[in-house]
């Protein structure tokens, strides 16, 4: 029974031992989120296997033409009325093999061709990677902007309980009013809801966080950590014009796409031309003149005859697919200047609304909140002065924290368009 209890408590040690482990998981950075999200989203790995796919086109594309065997007996002689039966003895057997050989280097051309849909699936997964990235990082940035926001609750609760505890104490003494003190508490109702609704937000971005990293952790064990603050500083929309076109998938795609159709074009055109079969063949034929003449050997060559079809629809279908390719790859160079243009003037005017706030409001808002807060506790400033104090305090820190996440929000677009991180 000794020896019972002893293997229970020591389960119990261990069970709490990995419970304080998982609760106590390290908090992940963005360079940690997006590792992890590479090795584990489900989209990312459907299209990187659609990639393994276009490359083993490749191998289709490049084969050779199998070589056909035909074997051919005749002759076979049937003759039962004499009573002898030889039905093999003056047969013939002559076994045949013919090959289709391509001209115009047909089958280099298909493999060209194949290669080239497989670095337009490259880049297409790139641009998968761009955007899905994207949503993890507007995900993480709001997981980020509601942890500031549940911390400000806190904050803001906790100091208007300090505050309730000192006119409680005014109350007793009789420096204040029944209704005064009545008010006070009921204002608290407002800093209540705001902890609640942080929370359940807090706890929705991360959901949704891990439904991008394909996760099942419990959400109290999730965390996430990193800087919300906004830089000054802003990269020149030349520059990063520049960027986007260098690094642009879905740009570098459609240039890809016109190689591939001028490739096809040469393919249509090589296919438009003769290919002939060449054959060969041995035969064993008895020969009833020349007892010793038994094995004879010959050969051919097919050619088709191309008088109707010259494949003159694929000829033009694919010249066309040229300039319609080209015309693609102009939309997709106007739509990454437009990209590029919003959402760098997004960052230059969410930058402008903060910077006056970090200067200015959020010190401010703070100093007049103590201010009127000191004053009403020695009865210098009214009840309503003092709840609007608070309310412009509550508002302005709020506000604040909005624009950070805005900011960040409008980096991540601008990366979006980049086509690469150009604000960390």
């Amino acid at each position: 029974m000794k020896r019972l209890s002893g293997r229970l408590s020591f389960g119990l040690f261990l069970a709490a031992v990995s419970a304080s482990s998982g609760w106590a998981q390290k908090a992940l950075t963005w360079q940690e989120v997006r590792d992890k999200f590479e090795q584990a989203n489900p989209s990312l790995r459907a299209g990187q296997i659609g990639v393994d796919e276009s490359r083993a086109q490749e191998i289709t594309a490049f084969l050779r033409p199998n070589p056909n065997l035909a074997v051919t007996v005749d002759g076979i002689q049937i003759a039962p009325s004499q009573g002898v039966w030889r039905p093999l003895a003056g047969a013939t057997e002559s076994p045949n093999v013919s090959y289709l050989h391509e001209r115009r280097h047909k089958r280099e051309l298909r493999l060209e061709s194949a290669q080239d849909a497989t670095k337009i699936a490259v880049s297409g997964q790139s641009d998968l990677e761009r955007t899905l990235v994207f949503e993890l990082r507007n995900a993480f940035t709001q997981t980020l902007q509601e942890k500031a926001v549940l911390s400000l609750a806190k904050e803001n609760l906790s100091y208007y309980d300090h505050v309730l505890d000192v006119n409680r104490e005014r109350y007793k003494a009789g420096a204040i009013a029944q209704v005064d003190l009545d008010r006070l508490e009921i204002q608290r109702v407002q800093y209540e809801s705001d902890l609640q609704t942080a929370e359940v937000n807090l706890r929705t971005a991360k959901i949704q966080l891990l439904a991008l990293l394909n996760d099942r952790t419990p959400v109290e064990q999730f965390d996430v950590t990193g800087p919300f603050d906004f830089s000054e500083q802003i990269v020149p929309l030349d520059s990063v014009r520049q960027v986007a076109l260098d690094t642009r998938p879905d740009l570098r795609e459609a240039i890809q796409a016109i190689e591939k159709a001028k490739t096809d074009h040469r393919l249509a055109v090589a296919n438009g031309s003769t290919d002939p079969t060449f054959a060969a063949w041995w035969t064993h034929n008895p020969s009833f003149n020349n007892p010793f003449d038994h094995e004879s050997l010959g050969g051919s060559v097919s050619i088709p005859l191309r008088v109707f079809d010259r494949n003159q629809g694929e000829k033009l279908r694919t010249q066309l697919d040229i300039g319609r390719s080209e015309q693609l790859k102009e939309a997709a160079r106007a739509q990454v200047f437009s990209d590029v243009d919003s959402a760098h003037a997004t960052v230059t005017s969410t930058v402008t609304l903060l910077e006056p706030y970090k200067a200015h409001y959020l010190q401010q808002a703070s100093r007049i909140r103590d201010t009127i807060s000191f004053s009403y506790e020695h009865g210098a400033a009214s009840l309503l002065d003092f709840l609007n104090a608070q309310a412009d305090y509550r508002s302005v820190q709020l506000s604040y924290l909005n624009l950070v996440g805005s900011y960040l929000n409008a980096a991540n677009q601008l990366n979006l368009a980049a086509g690469r991180e150009v604000i960390q």
